[in-house]
């Protein structure tokens, strides 16, 4: 999403104009938004298309705004159905996760265009798309370079074009995935009870040696390791030896460090296809191209793949290869740079679960929740946000919804707005399943509301009655409030679950704004997408 600077919105109705107070808010609320829309302009680094030059058509690039399938709850085969008659950019748009979380290191439009200019040749960056994204590229891949009238060779598409999409390593060293620095583990701290049914860990940083620093909003990146004990399992089942030099490593160090464990490529099936026989061969074939002969290719990792080809066992270089490489994982940064120099913060929930006899590990949160030891050096970096910014004006207001870890992003912007003497309006909505055990940083809220920094702050506790109840319905129930914030120029932020939560939470806002801002439901919808053009309506989903 791109973000977009609205003008001032809070005097647009005259104080002697002949409304009650409840009208002249709607009325700033509902002019504001649609001048601010109107009268956006696009940030440096837009993507769409360049104009022609020499009179030659330009090519048609994708864009967010023009996107009707950026919807990250919207499954994979009806964003490519709602793409199907667009030109190739926006159709590799559309087989994206479409939640601009920007592990890959652009948003998706801009990996879209990326790999559509040749910029970019990895089809294999969209970690929240999986296995089914990457299988969509590689078959759009085919069609890149037909659309810009070239060949299938390696030529530079035209210069125009080229500067449309920025390299994702600009910036200098620790700015991008593809150029990490060193910086040393300080210290976890676990944030809920003993009682809670999550683990959740308050993790630090120290950045000094690194040379990095960061803006609220923006994210962290670390390279995780893999557990040594399933990279010594997998060497086990090979029946191959943990010393193997392969590029200069040894293999169990390239299994720990280097590739992923997790789920299993479609090149790790071919591979065993080669060396399988009879019905072995037919079911690594069918895995290979997408097909799932018994039922359990979700549940697969690249261990439980070897035990259901026991006996195929293939050398300790051809395998590594097969292989993905192990991918950055990405966390809102939960710290301001300007309220702890030198330090970053994160909020981690780890994640463990079991499939059949065997339990499963996340990657990155358990090494971060219990595995990496202060003092210890992990390549990281920081990712730019795509939109995701407090407001220019230290006055205007903010309503910040952010349920379990997705708090993570308003905890930095409560300690910028605090640590610049922001006098705007700060409103924070927070979720979990238990209070008594699962209230993160409550002492830093609490303190922050006894000292007049956190002017409201919502609470909703899914498992602490008998029906649940989430953010979106303690929205519902302050919603005349919350639409007198709107209406008086505030910024919206959402933090969290892209697929239940945030499409919940919006659903909610359209609600509010249709019944105290008395207008149709489909009016509400479009006061919403206006705020969101207009950047007053951001996301960071996951």
């Amino acid at each position: 999403m791109n973000m977009l600077v609205p003008p001032p919105m809070r005097t647009l109705i005259p104080p002697d104009a002949p409304f009650t107070p409840e009208q002249r808010a709607w009325l700033d609320g509902f002019f504001g938004a649609m001048l601010a829309a109107e009268g956006a302009v696009a940030p440096a680094g837009s993507v769409n298309a360049p104009e022609a030059v020499g009179g030659a058509a330009p090519p048609v690039l994708a864009d967010n705004d023009d996107a009707p399938w950026h919807d990250p709850g919207m499954p994979l085969a009806e964003r490519s159905a709602l793409a199907a008659d667009k030109p190739l950019a926006p159709r590799l748009m559309a087989a994206m996760a479409q939640q601009d979380c920007g592990q890959c290191g652009y948003n998706c439009a801009d990996y879209a265009n990326a790999l559509f200019l040749r910029k970019e040749e990895r089809l294999t960056l969209c970690a929240p798309g999986g296995k089914e994204t990457a299988r969509m590229l590689r078959q759009l891949a085919q069609e890149i370079g037909q659309e810009i009238g070239q060949d299938g060779g390696k030529s530079e598409p035209p210069a125009p074009a080229a500067e449309a999409v920025a390299a994702p390593s600009a910036g200098g060293p620790g700015r991008s995935r593809d150029d990490p620095v060193a910086a040393r583990f300080v210290s976890r701290r676990r944030l809920n009870g003993a009682g809670s049914a999550k683990t959740t860990w308050h993790v630090e940083f120290d950045l000094g040696a690194s040379g990095l620093d960061y803006v609220v909003g923006d994210s962290f990146g670390v390279f995780p390791k893999n557990p040594p004990g399933l990279a010594d399992q997998i060497i086990a089942m090979l029946g191959a030896r943990p010393e193997t030099p392969i590029e200069g490593r040894t293999f169990r160090d390239r299994l720990i460090e280097d590739v992923s464990l997790g789920s299993p490529p479609d090149s790790l099936f071919q591979l065993l296809s080669y060396l399988a026989t009879g019905d072995l061969r037919r079911k690594a074939r069918a895995l290979a191209s997408g097909e799932d002969p018994d039922g359990d290719a979700a549940a697969l990792d690249v261990l439980s793949a070897l035990h259901k080809f026991r006996g195929i066992r293939p050398g300790a270089e051809a395998f590594v290869e097969a292989l993905e490489p192990l991918q950055p994982r990405l966390y809102s940064i939960s710290s301001s740079h300007r309220a702890a120099p030198g330090r970053v913060s994160l909020t981690v929930d780890g994640v463990r679960y079991r499939v059949g006899p065997r339990e499963r590990l996340g990657v990155a949160s358990i090494f971060l929740g219990e595995r990496i030891e202060p003092g210890e050096d992990l390549k990281v970096y920081v990712q730019k946000a795509h939109g995701f910014r407090l407001p220019d004006d230290p006055q205007t207001p903010v309503i910040m919804v952010g349920p379990g870890t997705g708090v993570a992003p308003f905890r930095a912007f409560l300690q910028e707005r605090a640590a610049i003497g922001a006098r705007g309006r700060n409103w924070l909505f927070f979720g979990h399943q238990h209070r008594d055990h699962d209230f993160l940083y409550e002492e830093e809220f609490a303190a922050m509301r006894r000292s007049g920094h956190l002017s409201r702050l919502s609470l909703a506790w899914s498992r602490d009655a008998a029906g649940k109840f989430y953010v979106q319905d303690r929205m519902r129930e302050v919603g005349a409030e919350l639409w007198r914030w709107l209406a008086e120029g505030a910024h919206f932020y959402v933090c969290g679950d892209a697929k239940r939560m945030a499409r919940d939470v919006e659903r909610a806002l359209v609600d509010i704004v249709a019944q105290w801002g008395a207008r149709s439901a489909e009016e509400a919808a479009g006061f919403v997408a206006a705020l969101k053009k207009a950047g007053r309506y951001q996301a960071d989903v996951y």
